[in-house]
């Protein structure tokens, strides 16, 4: 059987669909799987054994830039490259507006969520088999569901698979170091950050206790940010800004990780390291890290989890944003001990 997965966003989104294709590579014998995902993303589903062809997509550049897309002939080539097979199943598994568009193209039987289960209603209406999967469940689970009803085998009730870490183990890039932690301190919403001083003060703690702290960044607001943490000592280090492949490796090396509601938290979480994640605007029960040795710290707080990128308390705080508050130094430590214990 040869499937073509349509995934293509955002970092986490892709990274909860790799226990679907684990599950299916198990139950569908001699399964090929191709894979159309942002080009930013394309390196994930490489690590994956079951994908044989990843099709990069530039959507979000390429909307800022129609004209010059279409008459440049990259809108033509990725379409040639989409079609070029016929697929066994076309699976959505975004359930999007943007997902649907690409999925009408394919080549195949194009399945997905259905009305009352896809994100956006109307992509529903692209699909020629569709599907009711609770929404009122985490992420993982939703597309393990998803793939067992379109290819017709017995849901698994193993633990979610992200079957990504023999591809490290097979190029050697594990090895042992001395015991590092790493901060993933940068997200896109203001109110995902936590505070630039919990940070600082975590990281004494760590150096204290005898740990390594490596930083990775991404913009320049999180390259700031990372080096007033690494400023406190020479044990304070950052990360070379590289792909995600360097990264994972780097992940691969640590004892545990903090983390606000990022993306790279989501691949800790695939990678099996002991992740302590932190949630204040949002909440971890549909989209937070899930899999083995994953610990969730959820803020409470009068307005928390608002699901807002703007904080809209105005009562009296010490911190920004409010709901962080309730997320100190010190319990964050406790549970980070309590991670490592276990």
């Amino acid at each position: 059987m040869h499937i073509l997965l349509i995934k293509t966003s955002s970092l986490g989104d892709v990274i909860h669909t790799l226990p679907a294709l684990t599950d299916v590579q198990q139950q569908v014998p001699h399964l090929q799987c191709d894979w159309v995902v942002e080009e930013h993303f394309a390196e994930i589903p490489r690590w994956h054994p079951v994908v044989r062809q990843v099709i990069p997509v530039a959507l979000r550049k390429w909307r800022k830039q129609p004209w010059q897309t279409g008459s440049s002939g990259t809108w033509h080539q990725f379409i040639q490259q989409l079609t070029q097979q016929q697929y066994d199943r076309v699976i959505d598994a975004q359930g999007l507006l943007k997902s649907a568009f690409l999925t009408y193209f394919a080549r195949g039987q194009r399945c997905g969520f259905d009305y009352r289960s896809a994100r956006e209603a109307l992509a529903s209406l692209v699909y020629q088999q569709r599907y009711p999967i609770p929404k009122n469940q985490h992420a993982v689970t939703r597309l393990r569901q998803l793939f067992a009803a379109i290819l017709n085998y017995p849901l698994p009730q193993t633990p979610p698979d992200y079957g990504i870490i023999p591809y490290f183990q097979s190029q050697s890039l594990i090895t042992t170091t001395a015991p590092t932690l790493i901060f993933l301190h940068g997200t896109t919403w203001v109110t995902k950050h936590w505070p630039d001083d919990y940070w600082v003060g975590l990281a004494k703690r760590a150096v204290a206790a005898g740990y390594q702290i490596r930083l990775p960044w991404g913009n320049s607001h999180e390259y700031a940010r990372a080096q007033r943490i690494a400023a406190i000592h020479r044990q304070v280090s950052l990360i070379p800004k590289g792909d995600l492949q360097n990264l994972a490796s780097e992940l691969l090396q640590a004892q545990a990780v903090i983390g606000v509601d990022t993306g790279l938290a989501h691949l800790a979480a695939a990678l099996a390291v002991p992740t302590l994640t932190l949630y204040g605007a949002t909440q971890p029960a549909r989209t937070g890290t899930y899999g083995s040795q994953q610990r969730h710290l959820q803020a409470h707080f009068p307005c928390a989890p608002c699901l807002k990128k703007k904080c809209i308390y105005r009562g009296s705080v010490t911190v920004f944003p409010a709901c962080y508050q309730d997320l100190s130094v010190d319990k964050v430590w406790e549970a980070l001990q309590e991670l490592l214990s276990n």
